[in-house]
């Protein structure tokens, strides 16, 4: 009986999650009711509450999805001693297609990552520290490996790697970038950039 809970709730929780793709991103954050929400997913509004406090926590929930999606992709599509840059491509594209499959939710979605509410503050921390342990893992393999320096603060690493990142998505909600190749393209040319220097040659 237990295991039929389990799946119940799993089955329920992804209801309103999914509801909340939809409805975020059609009708906007502000404009979406518990009460639309509830209809949407097929359940009661005590329900939702018994699963979420606020819309706000439907965010990070969904921030929870993807990083366990986006981390079980990096893990099937790269080994642990891939080049810093291929591991990297591999994260940062998952992120770009699981936040981009509704565009005016992802949108939203990436605000509320950048900028949360002030009720959801402790557990954007917690998603963040995860977030940073995952890369900086990635940073000291490359470290032992020779291809980053010893000498570098791996969380201001980490913080310049993910700027790239939000800087590639931010050009595809513009139309800069049209496609994912050329979020890829965009993508890869930063890392590279960052890997190697700006510097001319002879300068270093």
């Amino acid at each position: 009986m237990t295991g039929v809970r389990e799946e119940k709730k799993r089955r329920t929780r992804k209801a309103i999650l999914q509801a909340a793709v939809q409805l975020f991103g059609d009708k906007g954050y502000e404009r979406t009711s518990i009460a639309a929400l509830a209809r949407a997913a097929g359940v009661g509004k005590g329900t939702i509450y018994s699963y979420f406090r606020t819309k706000s926590e439907i965010f990070l929930a969904f921030c929870e999805d993807e990083l366990d999606h986006v981390y079980a992709e990096v893990a099937e599509k790269t080994r642990a001693d891939a080049p810093l840059t291929e591991q990297l491509m591999a994260l940062f594209l998952g992120e770009f297609r699981y936040v981009t499959r509704h565009k005016d939710f992802g949108r939203l979605l990436l605000r509320e990552m950048i900028f949360p509410k002030e009720l959801t503050v402790e557990r954007s921390k917690d998603l963040d520290n995860r977030y940073i342990d995952y890369l900086s893992a990635m940073c000291k393999g490359a470290q032992e490996r020779g291809e980053l320096r010893r000498d570098v603060d791996l969380l201001f690493v980490c913080g310049h790697f993910y700027a790239l990142y939000l800087i590639t998505v931010s050009a595809w909600y513009m139309d800069r970038l049209q496609t994912e190749a050329d979020v890829a393209e965009a993508l890869q040319l930063l890392l590279q950039q960052t890997m190697e220097g700006l510097l001319p040659a002879g300068k270093k």
